[in-house]
């Protein structure tokens, strides 16, 4: 069995899910089909990594300071929780991005955990070098951390079925997924994966 995958988890946040500042349209749909990843990938040994958005709450990231955005997922509030249904293993690890004032943060490459270690240090010192990402945006942080990876040389599958987009503008995530797959990446989904890892 192969040692070297990682399943990244992106933003699965309150703020993200219907209900939240920021809600993706059926965001929650994500979350039973990331905890079927998350107990594979647990269950084989593989490690699992998940990114969080953890604005401060003057960032340029939001609509009153200039950006694009409304307030959402604000450092230690409960918007910024994880989903409360997603079931997060003792031994993940995770990451914050966005934290910056002057930073969007789109990209779990720009995120560090709490001890500072940013995310290709952290592939780095566990030999990851294949990444299974899911979560939400598919047309943001998605996308991002997706193109950064491919730019980077990293194997890059993105878990078709356990991704939402925001769509501001109608098709953007049908865009992203084609913008990923030019780059590089591999659409993939559960049955697929599940032979791939016990191969």
């Amino acid at each position: 069995m192969k040692k070297n995958l990682a399943l990244i988890v992106v933003d699965v946040q309150n703020d993200f899910c219907p209900g939240g500042a920021l809600a993706v349209n059926e965001g929650d749909a994500v979350v039973p089909v990331l905890n079927r990843y998350i107990d594979l990938f647990t269950s084989s040994g593989l490690a699992v990594i998940l990114t969080r958005d953890w604005h401060p709450a003057d960032t340029k990231h939001f609509k009153k300071f200039g950006g694009l955005w409304p307030e959402h997922c604000v450092q230690q509030t409960t918007g910024a929780a994880f989903h409360p249904n997603l079931r997060i293993p003792s031994n993940a690890m995770i990451l914050s991005k966005g934290i910056s004032k002057e930073l969007d943060g789109y990209s779990v490459f720009q995120a560090s955990d709490a001890q500072g270690q940013n995310f290709a240090q952290i592939l780095r010192l566990h030999h990851i070098d294949e990444l299974f990402i899911g979560g939400l945006a598919t047309d943001y942080c998605v996308k991002e951390t997706a193109l950064d990876a491919c730019r980077h040389g990293y194997k890059v599958h993105v878990l078709s079925d356990a991704v939402k987009g925001v769509d501001l503008n109608p098709g953007d995530s049908l865009r992203a997924a084609e913008e990923m797959k030019q780059a590089g990446a591999v659409m993939v989904a559960f049955d697929q994966v599940t032979g791939f890892i016990r191969a």
